[in-house]
């Protein structure tokens, strides 16, 4: 409904509005063959079998054999492919204040082994103090006969703007880790996780907690970063993580925090995930598109910032890493995300 402060599309599972006070804080589509024709950045999508990248394309030792994957990002494999789920009509029903989203996935989809069986529950509410939550909550099985294991890491797409206007300039975040993923030229991780310091590549020092502003083009962010266990603070370079495949019953741990003073909007992203990437959206390209009785502006580099909470880049090919991923037979994965967001009263 119109005056619901969130909207989705079957399309992707996707988060179409997230109003506060007035402010549409995510970038989107007023319609499905707009998110077919334009939507290249993701906008909004569930991203599945796999967020992120996978190295070379391919699974390299799974039910004791390699497969070949999609290949949409130089050589690697991104957020599931070229047709992965967030380009994916999912099957929606609407239970009181929750909506769910399912999809049944047939084995060889975009390279990946077997059939899977998943779901996003998203949940709405509005507290008396004008607070926005939405959590979204994560499930998928292994539910075809042909594999034993298969691999499976999924997240939300959104794209966040608090500004009211065409970039993020100027939003304040505190992020609460300063530990990353070191990675190649590809976006493949290729060393232990580090601490996030001023360097090649890095123009900020980020001190978890302590805030920092976006500005018209700098920092740059794209990186994955390492969540700490619950309430412990950051230690520095680990290479050790919670090897669970259902996250979802871990405590939420805070990512990070967003506010821009214009408008006086403030977001706090939560979730129960070891990981999540924070972009700052240098590549976004969308022209100005028609329809529906409306314009939307073009929106372009740094017109929205993602918080994408999810397992390890590449954790299939990565021995210490792959239990994070692994689906097996039996077990059920699970995760969850929580979006709050407020303004300060006058």
């Amino acid at each position: 409904m119109s005056n619901e402060p969130v909207k989705f599309l079957p399309l992707g599972a996707s988060i179409q509005k997230f109003e506060v006070n007035g402010i549409n804080i995510v970038q989107g589509f007023d319609t499905q063959e707009q998110y077919v024709k334009y939507n290249a950045p993701y906008f909004g999508e569930t991203i599945g079998r796999v967020a992120n990248r996978v190295g070379g394309a391919q699974i390299n030792n799974l039910n004791g054999k390699s497969y070949p994957l999609a290949v949409n990002n130089g050589p690697n494999s991104l957020h599931g492919g070229v047709n992965g789920w967030g380009k994916q009509v999912w099957e929606r029903s609407d239970t009181g204040k929750s909506v769910t989203f399912t999809i049944k996935s047939k084995d060889g989809d975009e390279g990946y082994p077997g059939t899977v069986a998943a779901s996003v529950e998203y949940t709405t509410t509005v507290s008396e103090d004008k607070k926005t939550t939405l959590v979204a909550k994560y499930k998928a099985e292994l539910v075809g006969d042909e594999v034993e294991e298969t691999v499976i890491n999924l997240t939300n797409h959104s794209y966040f703007n608090l500004s009211g206007q065409p970039t993020i300039d100027g939003t304040e975040v505190t992020l609460y880790t300063d530990i990353y993923l070191p990675v190649d030229d590809g976006g493949i991780p290729n060393d232990l996780p580090k601490r996030y310091e001023v360097g090649p590549g890095h123009s900020v020092t980020i001190v978890p907690g302590q805030k920092f502003t976006l500005g018209v083009t700098d920092p740059d962010i794209d990186d994955c970063f390492v969540v700490p266990p619950p309430n412990t603070p950051s230690q520095g370079a680990r290479s050790d993580t919670v090897q669970s495949l259902s996250t979802a019953e871990q405590p939420l741990s805070t990512l990070i925090d967003a506010y821009h003073p214009s408008t006086k909007i403030h977001l706090r992203v939560s979730s129960t995930e070891p990981a999540f990437q924070f972009y700052t959206g240098k590549y976004i390209d969308v022209p100005e598109v028609t329809g529906n009785g409306k314009t939307l502006p073009a929106r372009g580099r740094r017109s929205g910032f993602c918080v994408e909470p999810s397992r390890f880049v590449n954790a299939v090919n990565v021995p210490g890493w792959r239990d994070q991923v692994i689906l097996k037979k039996g077990q059920i994965y699970t995760s969850t995300a929580v979006y709050e967001a407020w303004v300060d009263e006058a």
